[in-house]
């Protein structure tokens, strides 16, 4: 892993991290009329070349409330209750590759900026029967996660996608976004609907 794709794996999880389970609860979030947002997903390490097209589809966003089970639930019981937690959430909107009927978003947070805004979502991430079957170390990292930088100008527009990730305390007692195989992909040509 470069140093470059190590720094962005970094940022993501401490991003991550800071839009779930900060101190502070950030203002209400306002209801949107539907939101679609496209991008093109674009695989780096070991997905180098490989590109995805994801559609998401916002319906609404999480309250303070939703924020604050979610912490709740991660001090009581770390990351599988959080997950547990984020299964019982009502649906967010929708989270797709293109020619899949997706699933669902149980978590997702609008953060306006100077440039425009950034959109954090978080869900449970389903497990396919071959990979339950199989019962490999995959089954621990059950979230996926995406952060989209949307800027006044469209073509400043980027973002991440983690498919496979799970939090975590390391040993210096900090919550950390730990992401398997591929790392976070690169999120491209996005354009809202």
């Amino acid at each position: 892993m470069n140093q470059s794709t190590r720094r962005r794996c970094s940022q993501i999880a401490m991003l991550l991290s800071l839009m779930l389970l900060a101190g502070s609860v950030a203002s209400g979030q306002d209801q949107p009329k539907r939101e679609v947002i496209q991008a093109i997903a674009r695989g780096e390490m070991r997905a180098a070349g490989k590109l995805i097209h994801i559609t998401i589809t916002i319906e609404s966003y999480s309250t303070p409330a939703d924020q604050k089970t979610l912490i709740d639930a991660f001090q009581s019981g770390g990351h599988d209750a959080l997950v547990k937690a984020l299964s019982k959430m009502k649906s967010r909107g929708r989270v797709a590759i293109t020619g899949s009927l997706g699933y669902q978003i149980a978590y997702i947070r609008n953060f306006p900026g100077e440039n425009g805004r950034t959109i954090r979502l978080i869900t449970d991430r389903p497990i396919n029967v071959g990979e339950a079957t199989a019962a490999g170390r995959t089954l621990d990292y059950d979230l996926s996660a995406v952060e989209l930088n949307l800027a006044s100008d469209p073509k400043k527009s980027q973002g991440n996608l983690v498919l496979a990730g799970r939090f975590k305390v390391d040993k210096n007692n900090q919550v950390t976004f730990e992401t398997y195989g591929s790392g976070p992909w690169r999120l491209t040509n996005i354009e809202e609907r």
